[in-house]
């Protein structure tokens, strides 16, 4: 027999060897990152930061065009009702109200005169010695004196008043917060010269984002705190949110009225608010935990016993950019595959890469 004969009858019989002891490969396990599933028993907190605002804060102005001779009070000053809080140069009105008491002088001289002629007529037409049309004259030009002097009277009224807007008062009482303008100056009518926090409630206020306005509590109690000291406390309750979102940081504007605030909460301080969010039952999972099976959303499940995978379907309750709510289907302690979920098949072995959180 030839060398190469025999050289083909070995390699066949190595060759019908080998497949006789043929095995299937060993699976492969899979490395891949997982989290064990947790219900949490309340909701998360939500901080802000704000600041210490009257409830009520008003601006006084004068009524007038002027020159502000002098203003009497400060920021930080304590005003009372009544109390004078700046003056304007009253020469103009000053003129105004001597011109409207000539005025009436001249007027109630016309008048008496006017009535003197009036009665003589009167008498006069009893006996017959005057004419209907002289009566008629002297009434008539009665009545027109009477007319011109409750016009000067409205003219004075109204100089009085004048005059009296050249002083500022306080309204009610409460703490300069702002001032306006500095004694000279040229003010127009109804230019804020002082703003005045009124006494009363105070307002913790917050400039919250608009997801939190529609997906927080309704009437929920805020847990209020000084930043630089937050064992100084208080709560309130939400009473105003604006209507409309600043068009510069499209936040809305929320004032919270406190309840019994210390007196450390100074208008201008500022505070922390903090509130509880209202959290659905179900556990939250990152999105890249989701795939599908049978058209709907699944998981895939770590057996701890046999370090294998198994697919289940979820229901899903809520949807976010970096995380799903699972509300029914995953138990606690559980633990569910989120990354190299797309690469597992049913029963398949893996190893999880660090430790499941």
């Amino acid at each position: 027999m030839s060398h190469t004969r025999i050289a083909v009858i070995v390699l066949m019989a190595a060759t019908l060897a080998g497949c006789g002891d043929h095995e299937p490969p060993a699976p492969q396990t899979r490395p891949v990152r997982a989290v064990t599933v947790e219900r949490r028993a309340s909701g998360e907190s939500v901080s802000l930061t704000g600041q210490i605002r009257a409830q009520d804060q008003a601006s006084l102005a004068f009524r007038l065009d002027g020159r502000m001779l002098e203003r009497r009070v400060n920021v930080g000053d304590i005003v009372k009702p009544r109390q004078v809080i700046a003056r304007l140069d009253p020469q103009i009105q000053q003129n105004g109200l001597r011109q409207a008491q000539a005025n009436l002088l001249a007027a109630q001289g016309q008048l008496t005169q006017a009535r003197n002629d009036f009665e003589r007529q009167q008498k006069l037409i009893e006996r017959g010695y005057t004419t209907r049309s002289s009566f008629d004259q002297a009434q008539q030009a009665l009545q027109t004196a009477e007319a011109q002097v409750n016009a000067a009277q409205a003219q004075l009224r109204t100089a009085q008043e004048q005059m009296s807007y050249t002083d500022l008062l306080a309204d009610a009482a409460g703490t300069v917060t702002a001032v306006g303008a500095e004694p000279g100056e040229v003010v127009a009518a109804g230019r804020m010269i002082v703003q005045v926090a009124r006494e009363g409630g105070r307002d913790a206020v917050f400039d919250v984002p608009a997801q939190l306005i529609r997906t927080g509590p309704r009437d929920p109690v805020v847990e209020i705190a000084l930043t630089d000291d937050p064992r100084i406390r208080a709560t309130g309750r939400v009473r105003e949110v604006a209507p409309q979102a600043d068009p510069a940081t499209r936040t809305f504007l929320v004032k919270v009225g406190l309840i019994d605030p210390p007196d450390a909460m100074r208008l201008g301080a500022t505070v922390a608010g903090r509130i509880t969010l209202t959290i659905p039952a179900g556990v939250e999972l990152p999105a890249s935990a989701l795939t599908q099976a049978n058209g709907r959303p699944a998981v895939w499940v770590v057996d701890p016993q046999t370090q294998t995978v198994s697919l289940r379907n979820v229901d899903i309750l809520r949807y976010d950019s970096a995380t799903v709510l699972a509300s029914q289907g995953l138990e606690t302690g559980e633990t569910v595959v989120t990354a190299g979920v797309h690469v597992l098949r049913p029963g398949q072995k893996v190893r999880l890469l660090g430790d499941a959180k």
